[in-house]
């Protein structure tokens, strides 16, 4: 039985590392060991593999073809996309890829009728898989990335329950289908609150985020599927904010545990609120479903 070792969910603004040097001292401190902490984390559980799960930013598809789900599947991963190099500010970077362990997912997903999509082609990622993967010097780590892109701005979207149902699928995958031995890593890549390009470009709603981490550090999933609506996370910025939709994903595939928040920090120039979670893989909680 394959095991899940890590699981954090982080954000993924692209002012994070374009003008991280700029923001002030305080900020600047968070996010620094926010991502440090991650990344010794992740080496601490000797992970053998990180899946990610981050929104895409309509590069990858069309949108009356917009696949809810799309694996990447490429030997190795390698960004940024040229055309979003100026706005991320992010250096190149090459990350293995693990395809053997991204086919099977594709295959345990679609048994478990989960209906995803596979490219064997490098994907163009812009910030939501450039800056964790910088962030955390990934590449410098060694550590293989299986990464999956899902909607999260096409309509109809897949909600809170749907995306909890494929984390649990998720789960159910990597402990009875991949290697006894294998240690995975999962990271839910986006929010918090922000409207990328809309009217409220540089609205950060502070409330609903120290809510939301709050409530994901908890491990209370029974409100976390009852409260975290797609209305809810509209009002707090739309489509940004619909990017926690991958965090779900992850609590899906670990059930309830507590996490460890590791700060919130606002800075207007980044547009997005900051702030993680790392939960606890050895601890557990009662696990509580909405009706």
């Amino acid at each position: 039985m394959a095991e899940i070792v890590f699981a954090a969910g982080a954000p993924h603004a692209p002012g994070l590392i374009g003008l991280l040097e700029a923001a002030p001292a305080d900020v600047k401190d968070i996010v620094v060991s926010t991502y440090r902490n991650l990344a010794s984390a992740m080496v601490s559980a000797k992970a053998d593999v990180l899946i990610v799960f981050a929104n895409d930013h309509l590069a990858n598809s069309r949108i009356r073809a917009y696949p809810d789900f799309l694996i990447g599947m490429a030997n190795e991963h390698r960004g940024p996309f040229e055309w979003f190099k100026p706005w991320i500010g992010c250096e190149d970077y090459t990350v293995k890829g693990a395809p053997e362990i991204a086919a099977a997912l594709f295959n345990g997903m679609t048994r478990r009728g989960i209906r995803m999509f596979a490219q064997t082609e490098n994907l163009k990622f812009d910030d939501n898989i450039s800056v964790p993967v910088q962030l955390t010097r990934l590449a410098e780590l060694g550590i293989p990335m299986v990464p999956v892109l899902q909607n999260c701005t096409v309509p109809p979207i897949p909600d809170q329950h749907r995306c909890y149902a494929v984390g649990e699928a998720l789960g159910d995958f990597i402990r009875n289908d991949l290697p006894a031995d294998m240690r995975v890593a999962l990271l839910g890549s986006g929010g918090l609150s922000h409207e990328p390009g809309g009217a409220r470009y540089y609205f950060i709603d502070e409330a609903f985020d120290r809510w939301f981490l709050d409530l994901v550090a908890s491990g209370d999933h029974a409100t976390l599927l009852k409260e975290l609506t797609l209305e809810k996370m509209e009002a707090a910025g739309s489509g940004g904010t619909s990017e926690l939709l991958s965090w779900v994903v992850v609590l899906g595939a670990i059930g309830s545990k507590p996490g460890k928040n590791f700060g919130y920090t606002v800075h207007r120039d980044f547009k997005c609120g900051v702030g993680a979670v790392l939960w606890d893989m050895d601890a557990n909680l009662p696990k509580r479903r909405a009706a």
